[in-house]
């Protein structure tokens, strides 16, 4: 009996296989503007430093080993090899890094997205880890609303969402979820 169920099974996917694959149409035209829609880069550069300066000082230095420009509706850079950037004080010290897998900057709207091990350091070597971080240019902020870890020489901070300033010395994140104390050894 249960012979018969599986030659019956055996016969039948077959001729659903069949019905499935023959239903499919696909106009050519669709086809060709789904494959036009591709975008290329206008740009693109290896191994790439930006600097962003006001009135000659350096504020921020961008590096990225590969950086790729998109013009279309919405302009944008996409830094998808990694990016590291280092935040300047007014004596030209490195107060802050933060450093990702992955970056979009989209330059219609002044913000940065980073994505995939972001880690920023601030200058008291407190330590941001999250998935994703958005850092606004115009307000000078960074948030996420992902897991965020925080550590700091005394405690490790877990939490879901965070708001900042760009040099990460001043945060609050949003739903804390545990603190670990961490205790020196003496």
């Amino acid at each position: 009996m249960n012979n018969i169920k599986v030659f019956n099974i055996i016969k039948v996917i077959p001729i659903i296989l069949i019905g499935i694959l023959c239903s499919c149409e696909n106009d050519i035209n669709e086809v060709n503007a789904l494959s036009l829609k591709e975008k290329k880069p206008i740009k693109s550069g290896k191994n790439v430093e930006l600097i962003y300066s006001e009135k000659a000082t350096i504020k921020i230095k961008v590096t990225a080993p590969l950086l790729e420009e998109f013009e279309g509706e919405q302009n944008y850079s996409e830094m998808s090899k990694g990016i590291a950037v280092n935040f300047y004080d007014s004596l030209q010290k490195v107060t802050t890094t933060l450093t990702a897998n992955y970056a979009i900057n989209k330059v219609s709207e002044n913000i940065m997205e980073a994505k995939n091990d972001v880690v920023v350091i601030n200058e008291k070597g407190d330590k941001l880890n999250t998935e994703h971080l958005i850092w606004q240019q115009d307000s000078s902020k960074i948030y996420t609303h992902e897991f965020v870890k925080i550590t700091t020489k005394d405690e490790i901070i877990m939490g879901d969402g965070l708001e900042s300033n760009e040099n990460f010395t001043k945060y609050k994140i949003l739903k804390v979820k545990g603190t670990i104390q961490l205790k020196d050894e003496e």
